[in-house]
């Protein structure tokens, strides 16, 4: 246990001594609860263990120490680091660093920001997703292939794009100053380029699950007088629901924590364009450790709320996926109770 605390010393030496041993503790009931899960855990079945693999106990349990030491040393121990940095002196000063003016503009930005953005998206993403998923036209790959753009550009670049287009010497940029509208180094310079970087996640999500429903209940509903409306709220929004949930999630986490693409269109003016996350830059470099932190500790919060709302979701899933495979197959021709209410209201 000494070995262990002095290395957390020494990877990170400003670490409060009490957040050392706790983390140490951690660690060490982390390592011991694997060892007695794999320990004491029933033996698979023959089939289900010839599915999975066939290395021996005592690999399977050194591959999971190493990935747990891995997220404990990259992972944990830098998030807890963040937030034994921001309360270190005190949580009146956290208090105070997250209650100053120009703090809770940056927090203002971000959450106008992500509402603005996210709902843009998602629009986007079931648009797109319904035109790939159920119909064929030309240029549909080379559609799927632009939706993927924003994860193969630096968000650096994409905040030079929108400075090319809509800045003061690009494009567009002689006729907005005429007409006094500005977008770079303003509010909406930062939601178009939090647009491009989020854009690809929802629609990402659904398109696999619309192309694996495919369409004959829509079709079906469609048949039985269900207007393209009530066929979309009844049929398909059910099948997919939860990938929209899991999409929207993910879009909502890279709104509220894009830096690259913000930074280039927002001019960094504090109280502001400065969101959290050019917030914390900011304090840093004037530094500003404890509010810099401070900010960090509330964006690294917002993260974990955002991963159990996600694992939330993905247990909700499966657990209907489990259920509708219990469910005894329905006859042919029948169709399910909301078709026919649709119809019925027809």
């Amino acid at each position: 246990m000494s070995s262990i605390h002095a290395a957390i010393q020494a990877l990170f030496p400003n670490l409060l001594p009490i957040w050392a041993h706790l983390i140490t503790i951690v660690a060490i009931a982390l390592v011991v609860l694997v060892a007695l899960y794999k320990i004491t855990a029933p033996p698979k079945s023959a089939k289900l263990e010839k599915m999975t693999t066939t290395e021996p106990r005592w690999v399977r349990w050194v591959l999971t120490t190493v990935a747990l030491l891995f997220m404990l040393v990259f992972l944990i121990l830098p998030l807890l680091s963040v937030f034994g940095e921001a309360l270190r002196k005190g949580w009146d000063v956290y208090v105070t660093a997250l209650g100053e003016p120009d703090a809770i503009s940056s927090i203002k930005l971000t959450l106008i920001t992500a509402l603005i953005a996210v709902p843009l998206n998602l629009v986007f993403g079931v648009a797109a997703a319904w035109c790939i998923a159920k119909y064929e036209f030309k240029g549909k790959a080379f559609l799927t292939t632009l939706i993927d753009l924003p994860f193969s550009i630096s968000p650096v670049v994409a905040g030079l794009m929108y400075v090319l287009v809509f800045g003061a010497n690009g494009w567009l940029g002689p006729w907005l100053a005429e007409h006094e509208i500005q977008i770079i180094f303003a509010v909406p310079g930062i939601v178009l380029a939090t647009v491009f970087v989020t854009f690809p996640f929802i629609a990402r999500e659904l398109i696999p699950l619309m192309q694996a429903q495919g369409s004959d209940e829509e079709q079906a509903a469609i048949v039985l007088g269900a207007s393209g409306w009530q066929t979309f709220w009844n049929v398909t929004l059910p099948n997919i629901k939860w990938g929209l949930v899991y999409g929207v999630i993910l879009c909502n986490a890279r709104a509220m924590g894009e830096f690259g693409a913000v930074s280039v269109v927002s001019g960094h003016i504090r109280g502001q364009t400065n969101t959290m996350p050019l917030h914390v830059e900011v304090l840093y470099a004037d530094y500003q450790a404890a509010a810099a932190f401070a900010v960090a500790s509330l964006l690294a919060l917002l993260a974990l709320v955002t991963l159990v709302i996600k694992s939330l979701a993905e247990w909700r899933a499966e657990q209907q996926a489990k259920a509708a495979a219990e469910t005894p197959p329905e006859r042919p021709g029948q169709i399910s109770l909301a078709t026919n209410q649709t119809a019925k209201a027809a």
